[in-house]
């Protein structure tokens, strides 16, 4: 049974009469959604599909967290304001204006972005936009509720907290009293600089009028039943939802479903606060990348958006990468050749489904897959790869090739997929691209025996006299090297001759010793393109004598290190709990920058696992910016944010530091997850 299966089991377990079941998810649009947080919407997708198949109503609710407040601002984002934006911190994300000017606010710019890939993949969802909640009154009953259990809500979020072993159980508990008398679980968003940067002073008895104070020196009075310019932190309101829209099941991350994450916090305030049963949850695994994204990440980082991954994929591949993947386990997008494989096993699968023929498991796998008014074509992800650059992604003539390798797919057939080749090769495999050389390799042909020279005469006559069909021409192939070395060489040594003979081809015609197939390559491409670059029987031509000019790359100098520095005595002792203060995590550099007027510093844009944070350090005589990104770092994490040459770094890299070798950054096995701490 597929997982998704099992869920809905459970869930019909729970409350088998229910007329309609909510699968929920939901996104705060801090920035661009990464496809990591599209794992959120498979699982509940899938979970809703598989209700459906069950014969019972179900939808998928998915929430705009655009009420959040901004916490900080994304390294795209800041590319195009700077430092402006950072005024808009503790603001509602519906309240910061878009800053690139297309849309209403900065909220609304990436849902929109978000939706429009959504509907590629022919998700439809019920939307639920969080500031018109709160701000039409929707919650008002819930928050004035919440404010008359405030105690209540306190003990139970303290109750997850760590507790500092350091501290006596008096000094403990007389700072759990004093955090408890100040404690509200709403924020007041201030009138005047719009942040929720602000304290409540004064409650009502009833809990429905309050006085507060904001750090930009305003003060003011509130009144919940009129007033809505608030929201409840993240912990209760959470639950909150999860009654008022009738929650059955709702996914999240794996650092949600810690026992001390939101949802072991969210579940109690859900049952004890609001009298709500809590949903079933399902927490998931973070995503990976294989491969090297290539110029995907060369200038503004690498974004990658739903949409991003749609120019690689087929939405159904993306569906079947979730789906047959279990929610607590991690899967890879590859930007490698594994994304070749992944086609070719997904196409396996998707014909044997429709042929009838697969088997319970892969049949589930499979329902989830299918988009609405989209047929995945299945021409091989190998051959648009391979045969694509050599007809420089011109369709017809794609077209023409399939037809003379007697795989006679249309354009409309491959169009799609075609296009997903040519952005995989620019893109991510640039080095992988095939084109045929301007003019004859005489460097390689000089350096030949006279065997393999007589191998190529061979071969351009054969290619020039032509009416030869596929399975001749690939006999011929192989008969060549015979024919120059006899047929009484032993077998071995003959695929050996082959195998040279086929390299010198390759490296005479695109400048490689590797390609597509060769019998198909040569058959496909039209043979008055390259029949010219196998004919060494006229002398060299004066632009083939013309010497290459290859760029000159300046060498950077050699940095001379000298001797190393004494070693330093060992500092005071501490204790465990001292060093447990310090929060050391891994984090991913996604994005290196030069900073202006800066003579040693870069300005380095990290994913912490949570999401991203900047940090400035001085190592840039040590290193460029470009060979910097996808390392990855220990940080100091809860290091006080500083600013250093204009920018706010928030933290600090682990590094060494001598005489003997310059400054190094210390930097830690790439299969170590992005937020792990060290400890």
């Amino acid at each position: 049974m597929h997982w998704s299966e099992e869920i809905a089991q459970r869930i019909i377990a729970r409350n088998p009469e229910k007329e309609e079941y909510v699968c929920a998810a939901g996104i705060s649009p801090s920035g661009s959604v990464h496809i990591g947080n599209f794992r959120d919407i498979a699982t509940s997708l899938f979970v809703c599909k598989a209700l459906i198949k069950m014969g019972k109503k179900a939808r998928l609710l998915f929430s705009w967290d655009d009420y959040d407040r901004c916490r900080k601002i994304p390294a795209n984002v800041q590319a195009v304001v700077g430092d402006t934006y950072d005024k808009y911190i503790g603001t509602p994300y519906v309240d910061i204006p878009d800053p690139w000017g297309c849309h209403a606010n900065y909220a609304e710019h990436f849902e929109a972005e978000f939706m429009a890939s959504m509907k590629k993949f022919g998700i439809e969802m019920d939307y639920r936009y969080q500031a018109n909640m709160y701000r039409s009154g929707a919650y008002t009953n819930d928050i004035i509720e919440s404010l008359h259990k405030r105690e209540e809500i306190f003990e139970i979020l303290d109750s997850f907290k760590t507790k500092d072993q350091s501290k006596s159980p008096e000094q403990l508990a007389a700072e759990h009293d004093a955090e408890k008398k100040v404690y509200y679980p709403v924020s007041i968003f201030c009138p005047e600089c719009h942040t929720d940067f602000t304290t409540i002073t004064h409650l009502s008895e009833d809990c429905t009028e309050a006085d507060y104070t904001c750090r930009c020196g305003h003060s003011g009075h509130f009144n919940f039943l009129e007033n809505f310019n608030c929201k409840l932190g993240w912990k209760i309101d959470w639950p909150m939802r999860w009654r008022h829209e009738g929650v059955d099941f709702e996914p999240g991350g794996k650092d949600h479903a810690a026992p001390t994450g939101s949802y072991s916090n969210g579940k109690q305030i859900s049952k004890r606060i609001f009298g709500y049963e809590p949903p079933l949850f399902q927490g998931y695994e973070f995503i990976g990348i294989k491969g090297s994204t290539g110029k995907m990440s060369s200038s503004s980082g690498l974004n990658l958006t739903p949409d991003t991954m749609l120019k690689l994929y087929d939405p159904e591949i993306v569906f079947w990468l979730y789906s047959k993947t279990e929610p607590n386990k991690a899967f890879d997008f590859c930007f490698d050749d594994g994304i070749l494989r992944q086609y070719f096993e997904f196409d396996k699968m998707y014909d044997e489904y429709m042929a009838g023929n697969a088997s319970e498991f892969n049949a589930a796998i499979m329902h989830n897959c299918i988009v609405e008014g989209h047929k995945p074509e299945r021409v091989p992800m190998g051959h648009m790869v391979q045969l694509g650059s050599i007809v420089d992604f011109n369709e017809d003539m794609l077209e023409t090739v399939f037809e003379k390798i007697g795989t006679p797919y249309k354009k409309e057939q491959f169009a799609e997929r075609l296009a997903r080749a040519k952005f995989w090769l620019e893109q991510c495999a640039p080095e992988q691209v095939n084109r045929l050389r301007a003019g004859r390799n005489w460097d390689v042909y000089n350096a030949m025996s006279d065997e393999e020279k007589k191998e190529v005469e061979l071969l351009h006559a054969y290619i020039a006299k032509g009416g030869y069909t596929l399975d001749e021409l690939n006999t011929a192939l192989y008969a060549i090297p015979k024919q120059v070395y006899g047929t009484d060489v032993d077998d071995k040594t003959m695929k050996g001759y082959q195998g040279t003979f086929f390299k010198n081809v390759y490296k005479l015609l695109i400048d490689k010793e590797r390609g597509p197939r060769l019998y198909l390559f040569l058959y496909a491409i039209d043979s008055a393109r390259y029949v010219g670059l196998l004919d060494f029987s006229t002398p060299m031509t004066e632009e083939e004598a013309r010497p290459v000019v290859e760029e000159v790359v300046e060498e950077e100098p050699a940095v001379v290190y000298g001797d190393p520095d004494p070693v330093e005595p060992f500092k005071d002792e501490i204790d465990i709990d001292f060093f447990s203060k310090l929060d050391l995590r891994v984090c991913k550099i996604v994005k290196a920058q030069e900073i202006r007027k800066s003579h040693s510093c870069l300005k380095l844009t990290l994913n912490d696992g949570i999401g991203e944070r900047v940090i400035v350090s001085s190592i840039k005589a040590e290193y460029k910016p470009e060979a910097l990104v996808g390392k990855k770092i220990i940080v100091i994490a809860n290091l006080k944010p500083n600013r250093i040459t204009g920018v706010t770094s928030q933290g600090m890299l682990l590094a060494g530091t001598n005489n003997a070798c310059g400054c190094k950054v210390i930097f830690v096995d790439d299969m170590i997850p992005e937020g792990t701490q060290i400890k």
